[in-house]
């Protein structure tokens, strides 16, 4: 039996992690058992055309931080993209998501700000932040480094990627010796000036 590059089974493993990955989304806690979380998985030459998308919305913000992100796309073997139909009504009138009623919530005019859609349902957010922590739970338990990502989000739903979502995230995922996401140098703009901090007595 011939060597295989130990790169290309890695890959493989990632990609089969992302799968697994979708599944514990899926499988997440719903409120009241509705299951409105949209999920897609990209790989390939598709994880360039999230990384130029976020460069075209770093350029036009002025914002470093998308240029960043996008470089860790370039350098990833996969991206999983969650989302949620967040225009969906839990009907329990509670008014967090500024509305009186659900009724009221459900016949407004949706309104889309810079990157997502809106109002949105607090109940479906909360069960995209479950499903978000159950697929990066997948991904740490397989030890396959993953970082939760806004930008991959807002670069995903320029693209409509699922077009069903009004909000999305990415989880960014790499097999490499040392975690590409959170060993890097914070761009200009991020970099936090440290203050004194008088010593308790």
């Amino acid at each position: 039996m011939p060597l295989v590059d130990s790169r290309v089974l890695e890959k493989q493993g990632v990609l089969e992690v992302a799968k697994m990955m979708l599944v514990s989304a899926r499988t997440a806690p719903k409120t009241g058992g509705v299951d409105d979380i949209v999920t897609g998985l990209v790989d390939g030459e598709e994880l360039e055309q999230i990384a130029k998308a976020m460069d075209s919305i770093g350029e036009e913000r002025g914002i470093d931080g998308f240029h960043r992100d996008a470089n860790n796309v370039r350098d990833s073997d996969a991206v999983v993209l969650i989302g949620v139909r967040g225009n969906k009504k839990y009907a329990l009138n509670c008014g967090a998501c500024g509305f009186d009623t659900c009724d009221e919530f459900t016949h407004t005019d949706e309104t889309g700000g810079m990157d997502f859609i809106g109002p949105t349902c607090v109940f479906k957010a909360l069960d995209l932040g479950i499903a978000l922590g159950s697929a990066v739970k997948t991904a740490g338990i397989l030890n396959v480094d993953n970082r939760i990502m806004y930008r991959i989000g807002a670069a995903a739903m320029r693209l409509k990627m699922l077009s069903e979502a009004t909000v999305i995230m990415g989880i960014p995922l790499s097999a490499k010796g040392k975690s590409i996401y959170y060993d890097r140098a914070a761009p200009l703009s991020m970099k936090i000036t440290p203050t004194s901090v008088t010593p308790r007595t």
